[in-house]
């Protein structure tokens, strides 16, 4: 590997995750051995390590740093967990969350992304990742329960499917508010098939959580940062 790449990822780590808090040993070492630039657009690659989200085409994002680690932190994997990802995009959040879970369910509107995700997952050896063109609204309830459901485009609502769909004490992150303006990242905890609380954590902006492919998104800026 690229020693110039891996002292910009150490650096990255320690500069934008440690100083601001971020503690899991194991987020942090998922991120420090996970080649962010091979998930940018190659004229993207030199800001590949910069603290902010980059655009990927389609008028989606790769997250800022910080943003990945904050969200994968917050959503408590282990080794043990099948999780579901909601907003595939480059497949950067992805290949973290397989790192820390047993198996990665993957779903996205845009099948040229979810394509060049999986081209870049397997060239990197990751093998225990299911994707596949799907509603997010929806889910994947055939692959259902969930330990853990990651979403990574802002709903203006928590969509029920989702909460369904996760385990009892299981765990959801997604960004609630309106499309394109701040939104709140929310943590779900569902205690049982009664009970779900929801806290409010940080203020985002995240693209939206769409129910099909748009050809006017891709036009929408890039957003989701604190």
């Amino acid at each position: 590997m690229d020693i110039h790449w891996e002292a910009m990822r150490r650096s990255m780590v320690e500069t934008q995750l440690r100083a601001r808090g971020i503690r899991d040993p194991g987020v942090l070492r998922a991120i420090e051995a996970t080649p962010r630039h091979e998930f940018v657009p190659p004229d993207e690659r030199f800001r590949a390590y910069d603290d902010c989200p980059l655009a990927i085409g389609l008028g989606q994002t790769i997250s800022q740093p910080y943003i990945v680690a904050y969200m994968t932190e917050l959503l408590e994997v282990t080794p043990d967990h099948t999780v579901l990802e909601v907003g595939t995009g480059s497949g950067y959040q992805t290949a973290i969350l397989a790192a820390l879970a047993r198996k990665v369910f993957t779903i996205d509107i845009h099948i040229s992304l979810i394509e060049a995700a999986q081209a870049r997952l397997a060239s990197l050896g990751i093998e225990n990742v299911q994707c596949d063109l799907r509603n997010g609204h929806l889910g994947w309830p055939e692959a259902a329960p969930f330990d853990r459901i990651m979403v990574t485009a802002g709903g203006t609502f928590i969509p029920q499917p989702l909460i369904d769909q996760l385990a009892s004490a299981g765990r959801m992150i997604i960004p609630v508010g309106p499309a394109n303006d701040d939104q709140v990242l929310k943590l779900v905890i569902k205690q049982d098939a009664f009970r779900v609380d929801i806290h409010d954590t940080v203020p985002v902006r995240f693209v939206p959580l769409v129910r099909e492919e748009r050809g006017e998104l891709a036009n929408s800026p890039p957003t989701d940062s604190v």
